[in-house]
């Protein structure tokens, strides 16, 4: 993981994120759950039903994630995460202001430690993909069917929400 910490063992293996926890298991129980906001940016494909799922790459190991970050002063949740989606990827578009669903992992912090966070995602219909954005060369991004995006994603909660991801709401400009 360019960038990030990683403790190695005696022989200077790296080792996992699960082994690591399990000889200091204060550090995931030790504090409260934090939390952010995250975005399901979707697109119909043509005239169809059919939709295609925004994935995005992390900036620090290049994983495939969804558009998320902290909460925002005078912002909602479902407003921080539009403005996560347009920083990290260029899309705006309109936004479900109730959660469609929440999932979990490890996020670790530039001090080297690691918190369990819990992720609330706001579905944003996408309307608007801008070639310049905040973040253009930080990440990759790709259009994807929402079975694709759920192989691509690597937390479990996430995959089962993308695999099964149907948009809320009538379709926009249809």
């Amino acid at each position: 993981m360019p960038g990030k910490k990683q403790a190695t063992d005696s022989q200077g293996k790296r080792r996992s994120l699960l082994a690591q926890l399990a000889d200091e298991p204060e550090k995931l129980f030790a504090g409260a759950f934090r939390q952010q906001y995250g975005a399901i940016c979707f697109r119909y494909v043509g005239m169809s039903s059919k939709i295609e799922v925004l994935v995005i790459s992390s900036r620090d190991t290049g994983r495939w994630i969804v558009p998320k970050g902290w909460p925002m002063k005078k912002k909602k949740p479902h407003e921080a995460a539009a403005v996560e989606a347009w920083e990290e990827a260029g899309v705006k578009g309109s936004v479900r202001k109730d959660a469609v669903g929440r999932y979990t992992y490890l996020k670790f912090l530039d001090d080297g430690s690691v918190v369990p966070t819990i992720v609330d995602l706001f579905q944003i219909e996408v309307t608007v993909q801008q070639d310049e954005f905040k973040e253009k060369g930080q990440r990759r991004i790709a259009w994807v069917e929402p079975d694709e995006a759920a192989r691509r994603v690597r937390e479990l909660e996430l995959k089962s929400l993308l695999v099964d991801f149907k948009p809320k709401g009538k379709r926009k400009g249809a």
